[in-house]
């Protein structure tokens, strides 16, 4: 078990991947034609939907790692660059394309329900996201350590919940700038990890360079 300090940094860490306040603009725009009941329909999906996204590679992330032959070094190399791109796309306040291409954003306007995906998956719960759950699994063992992942999961999809929910009164007294700003601020932050992952990655393929 770690200290709670750096259960701290992995909570904060996936809130700047997941980032709910990026996910505002196309949340309203993809929910447009919904009224109140439907949007909250939609809103409890996405919530749950992160969450059973991210208990998933929390619990089954390994072996899948495992069925691959993959060691942790190289999923932390691979990992961190692919959070980097996330992170460098973030401060420029643009969606990276490895959360949503242009041909998924245009085709999930013709869904008729984007709740799962594309909104929980990859918009909220992509990649990225993914990657730090199985990294982080491999900071410690122990059930202890394994709960309270789980609950910093079941508080970002809390988080996740109360900011769509909250997304016309966020969208009507903040503009895109400020919006821009906490997304520069949090890719910033992602940018940070991402550089701190590659690292530690490195150091345990080519010990030598410990």
């Amino acid at each position: 078990m770690l200290d709670y300090s750096e259960y701290f940094k992995i909570f904060i860490g996936l809130l700047a991947i997941i980032n709910p306040f990026g996910a505002i603009p196309l949340f309203i725009t993809m929910t447009a034609g919904e009224n109140k009941t439907q949007r909250r329909k939609t809103i409890n999906m996405v919530a749950v939907g992160v969450s059973i996204i991210l208990l998933m590679a929390l619990f089954f992330g390994d072996l899948l790692l495992q069925f691959f032959s993959i060691t942790i070094d190289s999923f932390r190399v691979g990992g961190g660059i692919l959070i980097l791109l996330m992170a460098i796309a973030m401060l420029h306040a643009k969606i990276s394309p490895v959360r949503q291409t242009e041909e998924e954003a245009n085709e999930s306007i013709e869904k008729e329900s984007v709740a799962i995906v594309p909104l929980a998956m990859p918009l909220l719960a992509g990649p990225g996201a993914i990657s730090a759950i199985i990294l982080a699994t491999h900071k410690s063992n122990g059930v202890a350590h394994y709960m309270i992942i789980a609950l910093g999961i079941m508080l970002l999809s809390l988080a996740v919940w109360a900011v769509l929910r909250l997304s016309p009164w966020i969208a009507s007294r903040i503009s895109a700038t400020g919006i821009n700003i906490f997304t520069r601020i949090m890719g910033l932050v992602l940018a940070a990890i991402a550089i701190e992952f590659i690292a530690n990655g490195i150091k345990g393929l080519f010990p030598v360079l410990a």
